[in-house]
């Protein structure tokens, strides 16, 4: 795969379009006004039509093989992605789970300081009546 964007790739191929299609068109009126015989003409045109063709399907399996990496790459990338999310969501839970039990931790030990004040001033009031 280039390292150029995707503009610089498509003007690439398109440039390539337009030059094979010159060729091509250049190479028909230069056979058209050669001094040559019908059957030999004919012959040269097949010639050139075949190597069109064979250029062209060579160019269209290229095209093929570069969108198929391409959506294969653009779907790894989103398994990726998907994955990480994933992960990250597990991690916030994981971070959720773990702040509730600090705060369960920190209410119990704040309910057994409560608990223990009263205690110590129920002690007191009934000690100070005695």
């Amino acid at each position: 795969m280039g390292n150029g964007n995707y503009y610089e790739r498509q003007t690439d191929t398109t440039g390539w379009s337009t030059f094979l299609a010159g060729a091509l068109i250049g190479a028909g009126v230069a056979l058209l006004f050669a001094p040559q015989r019908g059957s030999e003409l004919r012959g040269l045109l097949q010639n050139y039509a075949n190597r069109a063709k064979d250029d062209l399907m060579d160019k269209g399996q290229e095209a093929w093989d570069t969108a198929v990496e391409r959506g294969e790459e653009y779907y790894n990338r989103g398994e990726e992605a998907i994955r990480d999310a994933g992960r990250s969501a597990k991690e916030f839970a994981r971070e959720g789970q773990e702040a509730m039990k600090d705060a369960g931790r920190s209410a119990k030990e704040f309910a057994k300081q409560g608990k223990n004040a009263v205690e110590e001033a129920a002690n007191e009031a009934t000690g100070s009546r005695r």
